[in-house]
């Protein structure tokens, strides 16, 4: 730290007390005598003197703002001027005053006396006054404005509020023996407390918070302080006194130096407002203005660079991790050294060694190695593993860490420039550069300097590169010279450095700086330039450490220049070295394709993995394993090269000429730039041409263009390949045209055709493609698919061996839709009988199980006759079918009945007359002997029976039917009914109606049978099976008869339709039904005498016994036979037709044509009225038989 004096200005016999400068620093009010003048800060010219005191003035203060100023005198008067110089208010005490302070935010004027104080205010139009205690020897505000500090001749420092409440009292040990002469608040804004610097004149400097507590120890001084002020950001203290100069201290108290030695007594010092100059007011009346020069302290090795920070701390600065620390030595740092793992640091008393904890570069923990605790002049001072080197003008010396003094070289000339280059512990060599331009090496264990070179001018910088061959040294003219240390030739030369640097990572590169622009040279290549501002200390890597003022920073500088410096000279390897320093990405990619094009493959495939960039580097090994295998032609290798570049039409080029024509073509199309493939084959080659237009047109479909794909298919003759591509994307009128355009003979492209139609569902288009093939089957597959079974049957029509691949597919369906009525016809049509008997069980069981007993009834008549169609056409199976024709014949009986039973007992009305419900119940247990069939209730039959026998009046068939009732299982809901109709019956006579016994006769033999017969439904004398009405279940009277040996079917139909009248035979009348569809008998008229009646005869005898003799007729008796009197049931092969004939021809009887079952005439017209077809068999009354 220098002072330098500005300007000084002196006032004969007149003491100066007091300063203050204006907030902008522009003009410097000073007490001196009875005046108050006004100077120019800046260089102390006199603006303007200012009266109005009558005594000696003791102290001004100017207001934050630059509003105001004030100033006390001894003539108890305190005078406020504006900033134009203009007095505007005078106030007074009742003593001479001592001291002035403006409050910093609220600008309120503290005025302090002799015996009292006084707040001011511009707004108040009195001053309130405080008494004290003592005499107020010096005051101040804390920086908010909240708190004033008032120092007093009885070494107490009193701290009052706003009001002038006392708030903290600190007293000094010394007490009034020990007066507070000055007092400053820190003006920091970076400290946490408010921190208060008092002075007094027991020659102490002490430090205390607003609340009263000492901050550290008292520091002593050497005489008596008379005033202490802080720099603008409070880090500094300049106080002056007795000892007739100003000393700068640390806001510590660390004394730094002097500032400026007087005659007199220094009685005020004045920093200016955010500045180095300090102005200082003495008692024999001078007024000294200095500029205080801080010089840069510091030191750098690499990427360490340590510097003095608030002239007693060192910071020690990572260039590249930027981290810091910092090494508190709370003495004035003079100079720094740093080598390695050392840090040196000279005090004013001493010399510290600093190691490092650990040897890890990035490692900042430093801790003291050793102490030289003597005082030393140096001008340089240098650190080396185990010595320190002191500079003293042209000595130098090498002292160990233990202050031992190993050697000492003496120079011919100033020494200006030193540093060490390096080298092993304890032998580390030394560069120094002379005044008179001498250059020499120096080891720390070699008494004997070594000559470099020898300059004609004085020496300001010097480096040696990495391999110490060469040398860079600026000289005094700016001037950089580079030599090359063996030959000591000058390599080259540049104007306008000030600093110079070698790469410590690269042989050939050095920067220096100079003129605000930074230049960087390598090899013997041009200079780059970019702009810095600053000094460049150091160059590692692509890292240029810059000296800025007072800041050091690394500065990321690509080494792009160079780097193409090399490349424009095809100097890949060296390139490549320049690259590894640090470039940018886009410039590795320019080195590796530079070199990859120079066909340096090695520095290529360097380059490209520095990127990442695996495409080049699988090319690089391919060309690799080309080169093992012998392959030499560069060319060849060039042109790879170009196509993966991108630059396409060089590498067809050279294609062409190593004769690898077929590369270019497969390049041109794979790249899918199919006009420049064209000209390269030219219109000679059609057949390239196809393959061209072949492989455009895959291109076209991968590249989502498949119109144009499909269209270039079309013309390159790829039919298959366009079908398809249309068939996807359903083109479907394209796809027909295709379609008709095609060859019948091109079956494949054809048929693909037809199988996109069918996805598109297209049929019109499927069926017209597969016509014109002529592929019947498809056809008919096509029809069944999509279910227009009208044209499928008109095919079967023309075409009936295709009648199984219809058919079965229509059953399938008709089922699936729940028409299974239908597919269990269309199976048979099919001739998949047991297809449609399985359809028709399944039908069966699902109708028993649902209770639907009517339609269980005419399934199992359905089933009777499919079996009885299996039977017929199949000889192996007949006898099972026709004994399964007899079973389901008879189940489809009993559950046609057992229909109006469950009726009856499930629903709350019937529709049946009580005798129809009788004889059905009576007709179903006389054939429920055997088995029971699954859904039919024996008990709801016999609970049916005897409600229906009770109100009919056949009581002892009802009691009958209440005591079986008892022996089976009853459901609930019958119980109170049955147990009440038991009661019921027992009051009845035990008797069954004459009328209903006669009702059960026997027409053949006249025999009275029971109404229940354990037998079944036969007579119980002559065995003669009764035939039942289908609809009331009344005993018909029709008696069967049989034909005897020999006489056919046909020849019995022919005597019968003979009719052989008698002569006698009374007039009788016919009646033919319904169109001759039906069968119907009616006899008008009985014949005359029955005895004479072949078939009576036949018929009339007494029968008992086991046995059933059935009635056999000849041709005799068929011949008399009338045909009205003969029903036929002319059942279909293999079965026999059943004959039966009328013994009461007055009653009307029909025969169902389908089923064959009897009823009488008016019960079946009304049915066939209510259902429109038969109630057994459902056939439709106008189908034809």
């Amino acid at each position: 730290m220098r002072a330098v004096l500005v300007w000084k200005e002196t006032f004969r016999e007149q003491c100066v007390y007091d300063l203050a400068f204006k907030p902008d620093g522009s003009q410097l009010i000073i007490a001196a005598g009875l005046r108050v003048l006004v100077y120019d800060a800046s260089d102390g010219a006199l603006i303007q003197p200012l009266k109005g005191h009558k005594d000696i003035v003791y102290c001004v203060a100017y207001a934050k703002d630059g509003k105001r100023f004030a100033s006390g005198s001894a003539d108890k008067s305190i005078i406020i001027w504006t900033s134009k110089l203009e007095g505007i208010l005078k106030y007074t005490h009742n003593d001479s005053i001592q001291c002035v302070a403006y409050n910093p935010v609220t600008h309120q004027l503290a005025s302090c006396s002799s015996g009292d104080f006084g707040l001011w205010s511009p707004e108040q139009k009195s001053v309130n006054k405080h008494k004290v205690s003592s005499k107020i020897t010096c005051c101040g505000w804390t920086n908010d404005g909240q708190y004033l500090a008032l120092g007093m001749m009885n070494g107490v420092v009193s701290i009052r509020n706003k009001n002038g409440e006392e708030k903290v009292k600190i007293e000094r040990p010394g007490g009034s023996s020990s007066p507070i002469w000055s007092i400053a608040w820190n003006p920091s804004k970076d400290e946490h407390n408010d921190i208060l610097a008092v002075a007094d004149w027991g020659q102490k400097l002490s430090f205390y918070q607003l609340s009263g507590k000492q901050i550290g120890k008292d520091r002593t001084l050497t005489y008596d302080p008379c005033c202490v002020s802080y720099f603008s950001k409070g880090e500094y203290i300049v106080m002056g006194g007795s000892d007739k100069q100003a000393s700068l201290y640390t806001k510590d108290g660390v004394r730094l130096g002097t500032i400026g030695e007087q005659n007199a007594w220094v009685w005020t010092c004045r920093v200016k407002p955010d500045s180095n100059f300090v102005v200082l007011g003495c008692q024999d009346g001078t007024v000294a203005c200095y500029q205080l020069i801080f010089s840069m302290v510091h030191g750098l090795y690499k990427d360490r660079y340590a510097y003095r920070d608030s002239m007693t701390d060192v910071i020690v600065q990572h260039l590249i991790t930027e981290q810091k620390v910092r090494i508190k030595c709370r003495e004035l740092v003079k100079k720094i050294a740093i080598y390695r793992n050392r840090l040196a640091i000279q005090l004013p008393e001493k010399i510290l060694i600093y190691e490092l904890f650990s040897d890890d570069s990035s490692d900042m923990k430093y801790h003291i190695k050793e102490k030289i605790c003597r005082k030393f002049e140096c001008n340089l001072l240098v650190v080396c593993s185990q010595h320190i080197i002191l500079c003293q003008e042209k000595r130098l010396q090498c002292l160990s860490f233990t202050s031992v003094r190993e050697k000492e070289w003496m120079m011919e000339s100033l020494i200006r420039y030193i540093k060490v280059i390096g080298g092993p512990p304890g032998r580390e060599g030394l560069l120094v550069g002379l005044k008179n331009g001498a250059i020499l090496k120096i080891f720390v264990d070699n008494p004997f300097p070594i000559t470099l070179l020898k300059l004609s001018t004085s020496v300001r910088c010097l480096d040696m590169s990495a391999s110490r061959n060469k040398l860079a040294v600026v000289d005094e003219h700016n001037t950089l010279l580079v030599y090359d240390i063996n030959s000591k030739e000058l390599l080259f030369q540049e104007p306008n450095a000030n600093s110079v640097a070698w790469n410590t990572q690269c042989e050939d590169m050095l920067c220096f700086s100079g003129n605000g622009y930074l230049n960087i040279k390598a090899s013997n290549f041009p200079v780059h330039q970019q702009k810095m501002q600053g000094f460049m200390v150091g160059y590692n890597g692509s890292k240029i450490f810059c000296l800025h003022v007072y800041s050091m920073s690394a500065v990321e500088v690509p080494q792009s220049a160079p780097m193409y410096q090399y490349l424009e000279r095809k100097m890949f390897k060296e390139a490549y070295q320049i690259a590894c320093l640090g470039v940018t990405d886009s410039d590795w990619r320019d080195l590796a394709t530079e070199a990859l094009e120079g066909l340096d493959f090695d520095t290529a495939k360097k380059a490209f993995i520095r990127i990442r960039d695996l495409r080049y580097l699988e090319l690089i090994n391919s060309i690799e394993e080309r080169k093992k295998r012998g392959e030499n032609d560069n060319e060849l290798f060039l042109a790879d090269v170009y196509a993966y570049q991108g630059k396409f039409h060089e590498a067809a080029k050279l294609y062409k000429r190593t004769g690898h024509e077929s590369r270019a073509l497969s390049m041109y199309t794979d790249l899918r730039m199919f006009e420049y493939a064209k000209e390269f084959v030219g219109a000679t080659d059609p057949k390239s041409s196809r393959i061209l237009m072949t492989k455009q047109a895959d291109w076209a479909k991968s590249s989502k263009e498949p119109r144009a794909a499909a269209e270039m298919y079309l013309s390159a003759g790829e039919h298959l390949k366009a079908i398809d591509i249309i068939g996807e994307h359903g083109w479907a009128d394209m796809l027909i045209d295709i379609a008709r355009k095609l060859d019948k003979a091109e079956r494949e492209p054809l048929a693909k055709c037809a199988l996109h139609f069918k996805r598109l569902k297209h049929h019109g288009y499927a069926s017209e493609t597969y016509s014109k093939m002529g592929d019947l089957k498809a056809l008919v597959h096509l029809h069944v698919e999509t279910r227009h079974w009208e044209e499928a049957f008109s095919l079967v029509e023309k075409h009936p061996h295709f009648k199984y691949d219809v058919f079965v597919p229509y059953a399938q369906w008709l089922a699936e839709n729940d028409r299974f009525e239908e597919a269990q016809k269309a199976f048979h049509k099919a001739g998949r009988q047991n297809e449609a008997v399985k359809v028709l069980e399944q039908l069966t069981h699902n109708a028993v199980v649902e209770n639907r007993f009517n339609d269980a009834g005419y399934y199992y008549w359905m089933l009777s006759m499919q079996c009885l169609d299996i039977a017929r056409e199949s000889e192996e199976q007949r006898d099972e079918m026709l004994k399964k024709f007899e079973r389901f014949q008879h189940l489809a009986e009993l559950y046609h009945v057992y229909r109006s039973i469950q009726r009856y007992t499930d629903e709350p009305f019937s529709s049946h007359m009580p005798e129809t419900l009788f004889n059905i119940c009576r007709f179903l247990l006389n054939n429920l002997t055997k088995n029971i069939p699954a859904g039919i209730s024996k008990v709801n039959t016999l609970y049916a029976l005897a409600k229906q026998s009770q109100k009919l009046g056949a009581y002892k068939l009802a009691r009958y039917s209440y005591e079986k009732l008892q022996e089976l299982h009853i459901p609930s809901r019958f119980h109170e009914s049955i147990e009440l109709g038991n009661l019921v019956i027992r009051s009845k006579p035990f008797h069954d109606s004459e009328d209903l016994i006669e009702g059960m006769m026997c027409y053949r033999c006249s025999t009275n049978n029971p109404l229940l017969n354990n037998q079944g439904s036969v007579c119980i004398n002559c065995r003669q099976p009764f035939i039942y009405s289908a609809s009331s279940y009344e005993v018909l009277p029709l008696v069967q008869f049989y034909l005897e040996e020999g006489i056919s079917d046909e020849e019995a139909l022919s005597l019968i339709d003979l009719e052989v009248p008698h002569l006698d035979q009374g007039d009788v009348r016919w009646q033919d039904m319904d169109n001759g569809e039906l069968q119907a008998l009616r006899m008008d008229d009985g014949l005359d005498d029955p005895e004479e009646d072949p078939f009576t005869a036949k018929m009339s005898f007494e029968q008992g016994g086991s046995n059933f003799v059935p009635v056999k007729v000849n041709r005799s008796v068929l011949r008399s036979v009338s045909r009205r009197d003969v029903l036929i049931k002319r059942w279909p092969r293999p079965l026999k037709w059943e004959y039966f004939r009328s013994l009461l021809p007055d009653v009307s009887i029909t025969m169902c044509p389908t089923c064959f079952k009897m009823f009488h005439s008016e019960d079946y017209e009304l049915l066939v009225l209510q259902h429109n077809c038969c109630p057994y068999c459902r056939r439709p009354i106008d189908e034809p038989n």
